[in-house]
Protein backbone atom coordinates (compact mmCIF):
# COMPACT_ATOMS: atom_id res chain seq x y z
CA UNK A 1 0.00 0.00 0.00
CA UNK A 2 1.18 3.50 -0.76
CA UNK A 3 0.88 6.16 1.92
CA UNK A 4 -2.56 7.34 0.79
CA UNK A 5 -3.95 3.80 0.73
CA UNK A 6 -2.38 3.11 4.12
CA UNK A 7 -3.96 6.27 5.51
CA UNK A 8 -7.41 5.19 4.29
CA UNK A 9 -6.87 1.72 5.75
CA UNK A 10 -5.80 2.88 9.23
CA UNK A 11 -8.70 5.37 9.35
CA UNK A 12 -11.09 2.48 8.64
CA UNK A 13 -9.41 0.32 11.32
CA UNK A 14 -9.75 3.18 13.83
CA UNK A 15 -13.42 3.64 12.94
CA UNK A 16 -14.07 -0.10 13.30
CA UNK A 17 -12.31 -0.36 16.68
CA UNK A 18 -13.38 2.90 18.34
CA UNK A 19 -16.67 3.61 16.55
CA UNK A 20 -15.75 7.05 15.23
CA UNK A 21 -13.44 8.72 12.71
CA UNK A 22 -9.91 9.71 13.76
CA UNK A 23 -8.97 13.36 14.20
CA UNK A 24 -5.28 12.85 13.35
CA UNK A 25 -3.32 10.56 11.03
CA UNK A 26 0.48 10.60 11.05
CA UNK A 27 3.19 8.42 9.52
CA UNK A 28 6.94 7.89 9.64
CA UNK A 29 9.04 5.72 7.31
CA UNK A 30 11.46 2.90 7.87
CA UNK A 31 14.83 3.11 6.22
CA UNK A 32 17.45 1.23 4.34
CA UNK A 33 21.06 2.18 4.87
CA UNK A 34 22.67 2.36 1.44
CA UNK A 35 26.16 2.30 2.97
CA UNK A 36 27.83 3.13 6.29
CA UNK A 37 27.18 0.20 8.61
CA UNK A 38 28.25 0.24 12.28
CA UNK A 39 29.84 3.66 11.75
CA UNK A 40 27.15 5.68 13.54
CA UNK A 41 28.27 4.89 17.09
CA UNK A 42 31.84 5.56 16.01
CA UNK A 43 31.12 9.22 15.12
CA UNK A 44 31.33 8.35 11.41
CA UNK A 45 29.16 8.95 8.35
CA UNK A 46 26.07 7.03 7.26
CA UNK A 47 24.03 7.26 4.07
CA UNK A 48 20.45 6.09 4.72
CA UNK A 49 17.32 6.44 2.62
CA UNK A 50 13.73 6.57 3.85
CA UNK A 51 11.76 3.75 2.21
CA UNK A 52 8.16 3.59 1.06
CA UNK A 53 7.21 1.46 4.07
CA UNK A 54 5.69 3.20 7.09
CA UNK A 55 4.50 3.12 10.67
CA UNK A 56 1.15 4.91 10.68
CA UNK A 57 -1.17 6.05 13.49
CA UNK A 58 -4.75 7.31 13.59
CA UNK A 59 -5.90 8.97 16.80
CA UNK A 60 -8.56 11.03 18.54
CA UNK A 61 -9.09 12.47 22.02
CA UNK A 62 -10.23 9.77 24.46
CA UNK A 63 -13.14 9.97 26.88
CA UNK A 64 -11.02 8.14 29.50
CA UNK A 65 -8.83 10.70 31.31
CA UNK A 66 -5.19 9.94 32.08
CA UNK A 67 -4.94 7.03 29.64
CA UNK A 68 -3.72 6.37 26.14
CA UNK A 69 -5.40 3.36 24.57
CA UNK A 70 -3.47 1.80 21.68
CA UNK A 71 -4.77 -0.78 19.24
CA UNK A 72 -2.31 -2.66 17.03
CA UNK A 73 -4.44 -3.13 13.92
CA UNK A 74 -2.12 -5.72 12.36
CA UNK A 75 -1.79 -8.07 15.34
CA UNK A 76 -5.15 -7.20 16.97
CA UNK A 77 -3.47 -6.42 20.28
CA UNK A 78 -4.25 -3.67 22.79
CA UNK A 79 -2.14 -1.66 25.21
CA UNK A 80 -3.12 0.95 27.79
CA UNK A 81 -0.59 3.53 28.96
CA UNK A 82 -1.13 5.58 32.12
CA UNK A 83 -0.16 9.21 31.44
CA UNK A 84 -1.45 10.59 34.76
CA UNK A 85 2.01 9.89 36.22
CA UNK A 86 5.50 9.67 34.67
CA UNK A 87 5.32 6.99 31.95
CA UNK A 88 7.20 3.79 32.77
CA UNK A 89 8.09 0.59 30.94
CA UNK A 90 5.30 -1.93 30.53
CA UNK A 91 3.74 -4.57 28.34
CA UNK A 92 3.19 -5.64 25.65
CA UNK A 93 6.84 -5.31 24.64
CA UNK A 94 6.16 -3.20 21.52
CA UNK A 95 4.44 -0.56 23.66
CA UNK A 96 7.80 0.41 25.17
CA UNK A 97 8.83 2.18 21.96
CA UNK A 98 5.71 4.32 22.34
CA UNK A 99 6.10 4.69 26.12
CA UNK A 100 9.67 5.95 25.73
CA UNK A 101 8.56 8.73 23.40
CA UNK A 102 5.66 9.74 25.68
CA UNK A 103 8.13 9.92 28.58
CA UNK A 104 10.36 12.14 26.44
CA UNK A 105 7.50 14.59 25.86
CA UNK A 106 6.62 14.56 29.57
CA UNK A 107 10.25 15.40 30.34
CA UNK A 108 9.94 18.40 28.01
CA UNK A 109 7.03 19.65 30.14
CA UNK A 110 4.41 18.83 27.51
CA UNK A 111 0.95 17.88 28.80
CA UNK A 112 -0.09 14.77 26.89
CA UNK A 113 -3.82 14.43 26.20
CA UNK A 114 -5.76 11.21 26.74
CA UNK A 115 -5.93 9.51 23.34
CA UNK A 116 -7.38 6.56 21.51
CA UNK A 117 -4.86 5.34 18.92
CA UNK A 118 -4.85 2.71 16.19
CA UNK A 119 -1.57 1.90 14.49
CA UNK A 120 0.03 -0.49 12.05
CA UNK A 121 3.32 -0.77 10.24
CA UNK A 122 4.36 -1.96 6.79
CA UNK A 123 8.04 -1.84 7.78
CA UNK A 124 9.16 -5.50 8.02
CA UNK A 125 9.90 -6.45 11.64
CA UNK A 126 13.39 -7.68 12.46
CA UNK A 127 14.63 -7.01 8.94
CA UNK A 128 17.06 -4.23 9.79
CA UNK A 129 14.78 -1.61 8.21
CA UNK A 130 14.20 0.33 11.43
CA UNK A 131 10.65 -0.64 12.28
CA UNK A 132 11.33 0.53 15.85
CA UNK A 133 12.58 3.99 14.80
CA UNK A 134 9.58 4.38 12.47
CA UNK A 135 7.24 3.63 15.39
CA UNK A 136 9.08 6.02 17.71
CA UNK A 137 9.17 8.89 15.21
CA UNK A 138 5.54 8.23 14.26
CA UNK A 139 4.58 8.49 17.97
CA UNK A 140 6.54 11.73 18.33
CA UNK A 141 4.81 13.14 15.23
CA UNK A 142 1.41 12.22 16.72
CA UNK A 143 2.39 14.02 19.94
CA UNK A 144 3.24 17.12 17.89
CA UNK A 145 -0.12 16.98 16.11
CA UNK A 146 -2.20 16.26 19.24
CA UNK A 147 -0.48 18.81 21.53
CA UNK A 148 0.27 21.55 18.97
CA UNK A 149 3.89 21.46 20.28
CA UNK A 150 6.03 21.17 17.13
CA UNK A 151 9.66 20.39 17.87
CA UNK A 152 12.78 20.71 15.77
CA UNK A 153 13.20 17.55 13.63
CA UNK A 154 16.69 16.91 15.03
CA UNK A 155 15.38 17.20 18.61
CA UNK A 156 12.56 14.85 17.65
CA UNK A 157 15.05 12.30 16.32
CA UNK A 158 17.15 12.55 19.49
CA UNK A 159 14.05 12.16 21.69
CA UNK A 160 13.13 9.00 19.75
CA UNK A 161 16.69 7.67 20.06
CA UNK A 162 16.61 8.21 23.83
CA UNK A 163 13.34 6.25 23.95
CA UNK A 164 15.08 3.31 22.29
CA UNK A 165 18.01 3.51 24.71
CA UNK A 166 15.98 3.88 27.89
CA UNK A 167 12.83 1.87 27.18
CA UNK A 168 13.94 -0.80 24.68
CA UNK A 169 17.46 -1.16 26.06
CA UNK A 170 19.08 -0.88 22.61
CA UNK A 171 22.16 1.42 22.54
CA UNK A 172 21.48 2.46 18.92
CA UNK A 173 23.19 5.30 17.09
CA UNK A 174 21.31 8.27 15.67
CA UNK A 175 20.88 7.21 12.05
CA UNK A 176 17.55 5.40 12.16
CA UNK A 177 15.61 8.14 13.92
CA UNK A 178 17.30 10.92 11.91
CA UNK A 179 16.34 9.55 8.50
CA UNK A 180 12.79 8.76 9.65
CA UNK A 181 12.37 12.33 10.92
CA UNK A 182 14.39 14.24 8.30
CA UNK A 183 14.12 12.19 5.10
CA UNK A 184 13.10 13.97 1.92
CA UNK A 185 11.56 12.46 -1.19
CA UNK A 186 14.10 11.86 -3.97
CA UNK A 187 17.10 12.22 -1.64
CA UNK A 188 19.43 10.17 0.51
CA UNK A 189 20.70 11.69 3.75
CA UNK A 190 24.44 11.93 4.40
CA UNK A 191 24.64 12.20 8.16
CA UNK A 192 27.74 13.13 10.12
CA UNK A 193 27.09 11.26 13.36
CA UNK A 194 29.60 13.40 15.27
CA UNK A 195 28.36 16.89 14.39
CA UNK A 196 24.79 15.73 13.52
CA UNK A 197 25.13 17.78 10.37
CA UNK A 198 22.97 16.44 7.57
CA UNK A 199 23.32 16.85 3.84
CA UNK A 200 20.67 15.84 1.32
CA UNK A 201 22.15 13.82 -1.55
CA UNK A 202 19.86 13.90 -4.60
CA UNK A 203 19.09 10.53 -6.14
CA UNK A 204 16.73 11.56 -8.88
CA UNK A 205 18.17 9.49 -11.76
CA UNK A 206 15.15 7.44 -12.90
CA UNK A 207 17.43 4.80 -14.47
CA UNK A 208 18.39 3.37 -11.05
CA UNK A 209 16.47 2.03 -8.09
CA UNK A 210 17.25 0.39 -4.79
CA UNK A 211 16.06 -3.15 -4.26
CA UNK A 212 15.55 -4.39 -0.70
CA UNK A 213 15.90 -8.15 -0.30
CA UNK A 214 14.63 -9.47 3.03
CA UNK A 215 16.25 -12.86 3.72
CA UNK A 216 13.44 -13.62 6.19
CA UNK A 217 15.95 -14.98 8.66
CA UNK A 218 17.05 -13.52 11.95
CA UNK A 219 19.64 -15.57 13.75
CA UNK A 220 19.17 -15.66 17.49
CA UNK A 221 22.72 -15.55 18.76
CA UNK A 222 23.96 -15.61 22.32
CA UNK A 223 22.76 -12.00 22.66
CA UNK A 224 24.65 -8.77 23.09
CA UNK A 225 26.54 -8.90 19.78
CA UNK A 226 25.69 -5.27 19.04
CA UNK A 227 26.87 -4.10 22.45
CA UNK A 228 29.98 -6.29 22.13
CA UNK A 229 30.94 -4.71 18.77
CA UNK A 230 30.41 -1.28 20.24
CA UNK A 231 32.65 -2.09 23.21
CA UNK A 232 35.32 -3.47 20.86
CA UNK A 233 35.32 -0.21 18.91
CA UNK A 234 35.64 1.78 22.13
CA UNK A 235 38.56 -0.41 23.15
CA UNK A 236 40.26 0.18 19.78
CA UNK A 237 39.82 3.95 20.08
CA UNK A 238 41.15 3.95 23.64
CA UNK A 239 44.22 1.88 22.71
CA UNK A 240 44.91 4.15 19.74
CA UNK A 241 44.60 7.24 21.97
CA UNK A 242 41.62 8.86 20.24
CA UNK A 243 38.06 9.81 21.22
CA UNK A 244 36.53 7.61 18.54
CA UNK A 245 37.52 5.64 15.44
CA UNK A 246 36.36 8.59 13.32
CA UNK A 247 39.69 10.20 14.30
CA UNK A 248 41.84 7.38 12.88
CA UNK A 249 43.11 7.20 9.28
CA UNK A 250 43.92 3.86 7.62
CA UNK A 251 47.65 4.74 7.90
CA UNK A 252 47.36 5.48 11.62
CA UNK A 253 45.57 2.18 12.15
CA UNK A 254 48.38 0.27 10.48
CA UNK A 255 50.98 2.11 12.57
CA UNK A 256 49.06 1.36 15.77
CA UNK A 257 48.27 -2.25 14.87
CA UNK A 258 50.64 -3.55 17.56
CA UNK A 259 48.48 -1.97 20.28
CA UNK A 260 45.44 -4.01 19.27
CA UNK A 261 44.50 -7.66 19.41
CA UNK A 262 43.83 -9.26 16.03
CA UNK A 263 40.04 -9.15 16.52
CA UNK A 264 40.00 -5.53 17.74
CA UNK A 265 42.21 -4.54 14.78
CA UNK A 266 39.77 -6.08 12.30
CA UNK A 267 36.79 -4.38 13.94
CA UNK A 268 38.59 -1.03 13.67
CA UNK A 269 39.65 -1.71 10.07
CA UNK A 270 36.01 -2.21 9.09
CA UNK A 271 34.83 1.02 10.74
CA UNK A 272 37.66 3.20 9.40
CA UNK A 273 37.29 1.79 5.88
CA UNK A 274 33.49 2.07 5.98
CA UNK A 275 33.59 5.75 6.93
CA UNK A 276 35.77 6.37 3.87
CA UNK A 277 33.54 4.25 1.61
CA UNK A 278 30.46 6.18 2.74
CA UNK A 279 31.75 9.63 1.82
CA UNK A 280 33.00 8.27 -1.52
CA UNK A 281 29.61 6.70 -2.21
CA UNK A 282 27.85 10.04 -1.59
CA UNK A 283 30.18 11.65 -4.14
CA UNK A 284 29.46 8.83 -6.59
CA UNK A 285 25.68 9.20 -6.20
CA UNK A 286 25.88 12.96 -6.76
CA UNK A 287 27.80 12.26 -9.99
CA UNK A 288 25.49 9.35 -10.99
CA UNK A 289 28.61 7.17 -11.10
CA UNK A 290 26.68 3.97 -10.45
CA UNK A 291 29.41 1.36 -11.13
CA UNK A 292 31.73 3.01 -8.59
CA UNK A 293 28.92 3.20 -6.01
CA UNK A 294 28.17 -0.48 -6.63
CA UNK A 295 31.82 -1.46 -6.09
CA UNK A 296 31.82 0.40 -2.76
CA UNK A 297 28.70 -1.55 -1.73
CA UNK A 298 30.36 -4.89 -2.51
CA UNK A 299 33.48 -3.81 -0.58
CA UNK A 300 31.30 -2.81 2.37
CA UNK A 301 29.69 -6.25 2.45
CA UNK A 302 33.04 -8.06 2.33
CA UNK A 303 34.28 -5.95 5.25
CA UNK A 304 31.12 -6.58 7.31
CA UNK A 305 31.42 -10.30 6.59
CA UNK A 306 35.15 -10.75 7.22
CA UNK A 307 36.32 -7.97 9.54
CA UNK A 308 33.19 -7.10 11.53
CA UNK A 309 31.71 -10.61 11.38
CA UNK A 310 28.06 -9.57 11.45
CA UNK A 311 26.89 -11.24 8.23
CA UNK A 312 25.42 -14.74 7.93
CA UNK A 313 25.15 -17.39 5.22
CA UNK A 314 21.79 -16.17 3.90
CA UNK A 315 23.00 -12.57 3.51
CA UNK A 316 26.17 -13.84 1.81
CA UNK A 317 24.03 -16.00 -0.50
CA UNK A 318 22.06 -12.95 -1.67
CA UNK A 319 25.24 -10.96 -2.37
CA UNK A 320 26.77 -13.91 -4.27
CA UNK A 321 23.61 -14.22 -6.39
CA UNK A 322 23.78 -10.47 -7.11
CA UNK A 323 27.45 -10.73 -8.11
CA UNK A 324 26.59 -13.59 -10.47
CA UNK A 325 23.81 -11.55 -12.10
CA UNK A 326 26.31 -8.71 -12.33
CA UNK A 327 26.36 -5.47 -14.24
CA UNK A 328 25.19 -7.12 -17.46
CA UNK A 329 22.09 -8.37 -15.69
CA UNK A 330 21.40 -4.93 -14.24
CA UNK A 331 23.00 -5.01 -10.76
CA UNK A 332 25.67 -2.43 -9.87
CA UNK A 333 26.25 -3.54 -6.28
CA UNK A 334 24.75 -5.30 -3.27
CA UNK A 335 25.44 -5.50 0.45
CA UNK A 336 23.88 -6.50 3.75
CA UNK A 337 22.22 -3.60 5.51
CA UNK A 338 21.30 -3.12 9.15
CA UNK A 339 22.89 -4.60 12.24
CA UNK A 340 23.49 -8.01 10.69
CA UNK A 341 22.97 -11.71 11.52
CA UNK A 342 20.01 -11.79 9.14
CA UNK A 343 17.57 -9.21 7.88
CA UNK A 344 18.04 -7.48 4.57
CA UNK A 345 20.40 -6.80 1.71
CA UNK A 346 20.19 -3.70 -0.46
CA UNK A 347 21.07 -3.71 -4.15
CA UNK A 348 21.62 -0.81 -6.55
CA UNK A 349 19.96 -1.86 -9.80
CA UNK A 350 18.89 -0.63 -13.22
CA UNK A 351 15.23 0.33 -13.00
CA UNK A 352 14.25 -1.46 -16.19
CA UNK A 353 15.72 -4.71 -14.83
CA UNK A 354 13.89 -4.67 -11.47
CA UNK A 355 11.31 -7.34 -12.35
CA UNK A 356 13.81 -9.74 -13.93
CA UNK A 357 16.29 -9.29 -11.07
CA UNK A 358 13.57 -9.79 -8.45
CA UNK A 359 12.48 -13.08 -10.03
CA UNK A 360 16.05 -14.34 -10.43
CA UNK A 361 17.14 -13.51 -6.88
CA UNK A 362 13.92 -14.99 -5.43
CA UNK A 363 14.32 -18.24 -7.39
CA UNK A 364 18.04 -18.71 -6.70
CA UNK A 365 17.75 -17.78 -3.02
CA UNK A 366 14.91 -20.30 -2.59
CA UNK A 367 17.03 -22.98 -4.29
CA UNK A 368 20.05 -22.24 -2.08
CA UNK A 369 18.26 -21.84 1.25
CA UNK A 370 14.73 -23.23 0.96
CA UNK A 371 13.46 -19.85 2.20
CA UNK A 372 11.20 -17.38 0.39
CA UNK A 373 12.78 -13.92 0.26
CA UNK A 374 10.58 -10.80 0.37
CA UNK A 375 11.82 -8.33 -2.24
CA UNK A 376 10.66 -4.80 -3.04
CA UNK A 377 12.02 -1.78 -4.89
CA UNK A 378 11.86 1.68 -3.34
CA UNK A 379 12.60 5.21 -4.33
CA UNK A 380 13.79 7.64 -1.62
CA UNK A 381 10.68 8.50 0.42
CA UNK A 382 9.70 11.51 2.52
CA UNK A 383 10.27 11.57 6.27
CA UNK A 384 7.66 11.83 9.04
CA UNK A 385 4.47 13.56 8.04
CA UNK A 386 1.11 14.68 9.46
CA UNK A 387 -1.42 13.37 6.93
CA UNK A 388 -4.54 14.60 8.73
CA UNK A 389 -4.89 17.07 11.58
Amino acid sequence: MNLQELSTHIAAEFQKHYGRAPRWIVAAPGRVNVIGEHTDYNDGFVLPMAIERYAIMAADISATPGKISIYDAAFKENATIDISAPVTKGSPKWSNYIRGVLCGFQNRGVTIPALDVAFMSTVPLGGGLSSSAALEVCTATLMEAATGEAIDPIEKALLAQKAEHDFAGVPCGIMDQFISALGREGHLLLLDCRTRKTELVPMSDPSVALLVINTNVKHELSGGEYAERRAQCEEAAKNLGVKSLRDVTPDQLEKGKGKLSEVIYRRARHVIGEIERTTHAAEGIRASSWPSVGNLMYASHASLRDDYEVSCQELDDVVEIAEDIGYKGGIYGCRMTGGGFGGCCVALVKTDCVDAITKKIAAEYKTKTGIDAAIFASRPAAGATIIKG
